[in-house]
């Protein structure tokens, strides 16, 4: 097996994480990439994200070309609290192998689901939970803007699932069929300027013949409001399969519950060698309603009653910077 030492995400543009909930007015979409993020898209919001791409491998050692298209696929949907999640999630692909170095090549053609997984993830720790009660440093634009010790305090969700596999599944390893369990660890850390880490731990199709552990790290920057860069590095350790795959990418708002993405896979090794393309969308249908909290006022107002407090202690810090020298280098 192999040893794991890295990882991702995909938190995707505004995270703008309240003391009242996880749900944002912008959507937070998994993709770009193939990580989770440790948040849940908020209560009574469904979201869906599909990704069709086309995939090429070739193995020097089995002299096969594998021609694939597919697209995976989620459905979210956050229930009962904000750090609850339900998902479908999964990717069917066609394939035609040809085999080339045969006395006659010949070609082979297959289609099935390569996952199809029900789970929940549930976030246990959010070290952003009292982001809004925190005073900013009027003295100092660097202190506000720049790496804080605490932003190395991640946000950790836990998740399980089940899988199913059809029996003679050509994507899964021979006798792998019917249920088997998934489980995950995930992490996220959002940093200033627009940086987000996620990272995942994965065991999938647990106790079966292809019991995989798989890893992924990913790292995105928000570029101007509506765009957003990732890189992204995924390991798999198995029996059946052990792979180190690498993506780019980047994804453009489109508005705030519609997103475009893509992204390209690619590997380091020829058995086989992988290069991949894919383009993707993410839509939120939002039926989210606000609660009430302990002031009495819904969340929206609250949000609201803060931007015009930060609005007032602007125009107090402008009176201020008449009688005082800023240092913007502490």
């Amino acid at each position: 097996m192999k040893t794991v030492t890295t990882y991702l995400f995909i938190g995707i543009f505004l995270f703008s994480i309240s003391a009242f909930s996880q749900y944002t007015e912008v959507i937070n979409s998994n993709r770009p990439g193939v990580s989770k993020s440790a948040f849940a898209v908020g209560t009574n919001v469904v979201q869906l994200e599909i990704g069709p791409y086309i995939l090429n491998e070739d193995h020097a050692l089995l002299n096969t070309e594998d021609r694939s298209f597919g697209s995976d696929f989620a459905v979210r949907y956050g229930l009962l609290w904000p750090q609850l999640e339900l998902n479908l999630e999964g990717a069917y692909q066609s394939t035609k192998r040809t085999y080339v170095n045969a006395l006659t090549p010949y070609e082979t053609n297959y289609s099935n689901f390569k996952s199809l997984t029900l789970g929940a993830k549930y976030l246990v720790y959010d070290p952003y939970k009292n982001a809004g009660e925190e005073k900013p440093n009027i003295y100092s634009w660097k202190a506000n803007h720049g790496f804080r010790w605490k932003d190395l305090i991640p946000a950790v969700s836990v998740y399980a699932g089940v899988n199913y596999d059809t029996k003679d599944n050509p994507f899964v390893a021979p006798n792998v069929e019917g249920f088997s369990p998934k489980v995950m660890l995930a992490t996220q850390n959002n940093f200033a300027s627009g940086w987000v880490f996620v990272t995942n731990f994965m065991l999938d199709r647990i106790e079966t013949d292809q019991s995989d552990f798989s890893y992924i790290l990913t790292l995105t920057k928000s570029i101007f409001d509506q765009w957003v860069l990732f890189g992204e590095t995924q390991g798999i350790s198995s029996d059946f399969y052990a792979d180190n795959l690498i993506r780019f990418g980047g994804a453009y708002l489109w508005s705030k519950n519609f997103q475009l993405d893509t992204a390209l896979t690619f590997n380091t090794k020829d058995t086989p060698s992988v290069f991949g393309v894919t383009l993707g969308a993410s839509y939120r249908l939002d039926f989210h309603t606000d609660k009430k909290i302990d002031n009495g006022t819904s969340a929206k107002d609250e949000l609201e009653r803060q931007e015009n407090a930060k609005g007032n202690n602007r125009k107090q810090r402008n009176k201020r910077k008449k009688n005082i020298d800023v240092d913007f280098n502490d």
